[in-house]
């Protein structure tokens, strides 16, 4: 909560500062989502791989449909790989977003104890 005797620049500060917190939260569940469906995949690949037979129905949304083996295993190799790639992206963007969370409460901390000093 911000302390209304603040000077307005430590408020936009602190308002900033919770923006990229919630950015930052945002951010970690995308990523664990995509984790996690990367994970899926595969385990799905892993079970293609144990399967001898040619043709395999894979389920979209109610229906099950028929499939070939080969263009199954393509499309999930694709779908781990970029899903791989995004958490990779993700992970920059996190990384980035931490320094600049810990730079601006350098910056907090230090315009309060500027202003307790002064005030």
């Amino acid at each position: 909560m911000i302390n209304m005797d603040m000077p307005k620049q430590v408020q936009d500060k602190i308002s900033q500062f919770q923006g990229l917190q919630n950015q930052m939260q945002a951010m970690v569940l995308q990523k664990q989502q995509m984790v996690l469906q990367s994970a899926d995949i595969g385990n799905a690949l892993a079970a293609l791989e144990k399967i001898d037979k040619e043709k395999l129905y894979k389920a979209i949304g109610p229906l099950f449909i028929e499939a070939g083996k080969e263009e199954t295993e393509k499309k999930l190799k694709e779908d781990k790989e970029l899903l791989d790639t995004r958490v990779k992206i993700l992970e920059k963007q996190e990384k980035k977003l931490v320094d600049k969370l810990k730079e601006l409460s350098v910056e907090i901390q230090s315009d309060l104890q500027g202003g307790a000093l002064s005030g």
